[in-house]
């Protein structure tokens, strides 16, 4: 195997040995750490004292994330739709996952390349964005993103259908209320921040309905925003213990493939051997 294909199966995740998952823990360790490092700056106290911490962490994180990004621009032709030597390559750059990497250095460069210090602001920010490389290493995070993708036509379905009530609702509401609170219930855009508090079930209660028709189809809309989110609540739980059975049942089918005996039709569990 090449140098070029072992650096990709490290990288990629398809190596189940020791050093590839030694690998993804440190790169997830060290995005968190940034996050932690973000939050721990706006403390003054904390960013007296370790403030030089913070800067070496920056420095060091962009390097290693600057080496990543170099790595997998290098190893991408080992996937075969990325097979092209030139046109493979930038084909991969443009994909999500590189351009969240890009997105992760790129204000750092900048920076280093004589910005001057008001672009500290889009560095610190920068590392919130890092936060999004963690699909890359967390399982649980491939598996949601596995979620969303199947289920994102009933998803849009769902948000098209909550559209749809919110300017009915706020439509219906302006109507009800605009004469006894002009000013609350000015217009219906202006209504809509009321409907999504509403829907939401949050109630700030800065803006209420005063009139009696106005509290009726306010508790109507407050009980269907109960059932408008409980429904693509259900429908990802649903799909996510799915996708954890699916991979569960991999994980026995692989084991019982090196074991070669077949698994149990009803438990998955392994068979005696005869």
């Amino acid at each position: 195997m090449t140098l070029r294909a072992s650096v990709h199966r490290v990288l990629d995740g398809a190596s189940p040995d020791a050093l590839a998952t030694t690998v993804r823990f440190l790169l997830g360790g060290l995005v968190l750490a940034n996050v932690a490092a973000v939050v721990l700056e706006t403390v003054r106290d904390v960013a007296a004292v370790a403030g030089p911490w913070f800067q070496f962490l920056e420095t060091f994180s962009t390097a290693v994330f600057a080496i990543e990004y170099v790595a997998r621009a290098w190893v991408a032709v080992e996937t075969p739709r990325f097979a092209a030597p030139l046109g493979g390559r930038l084909r991969y750059l443009l994909t999500p996952g590189a351009l969240i990497d890009l997105a992760a250095i790129l204000p750092s460069l900048l920076l280093l390349g004589g910005l001057d210090l008001r672009a500290l602001r889009l560095v610190r920010l920068s590392r919130l964005v890092r936060v999004a490389k963690l699909g890359r290493y967390s399982m649980a995070v491939q598996t949601l993103q596995r979620v969303l993708q199947k289920k994102a036509p009933e998803l849009l379905s769902l948000l098209f259908v909550l559209v749809v009530l919110l300017v009915v609702s706020s439509t219906l509401m302006f109507h009800l209320e605009h004469d006894a609170q002009p000013n609350g219930f000015s217009s219906i855009p202006a209504t809509m921040w009321w409907g999504i508090v509403t829907l939401t079930t949050i109630g700030y209660g800065d803006l209420t309905p005063v009139t009696a028709v106005g509290r009726v189809l306010g508790s109507v809309i407050a009980v269907m925003g109960i059932g408008m989110f409980a429904l693509p609540a259900g429908l990802l739980g649903a799909a996510f213990v799915d996708e954890l059975g699916k991979a569960r049942a991999q994980a026995h089918g692989d084991a019982h493939d090196a074991a070669g005996t077949p698994p149990c039709p009803h438990c998955g569990q392994s068979m005696p051997k005869a």
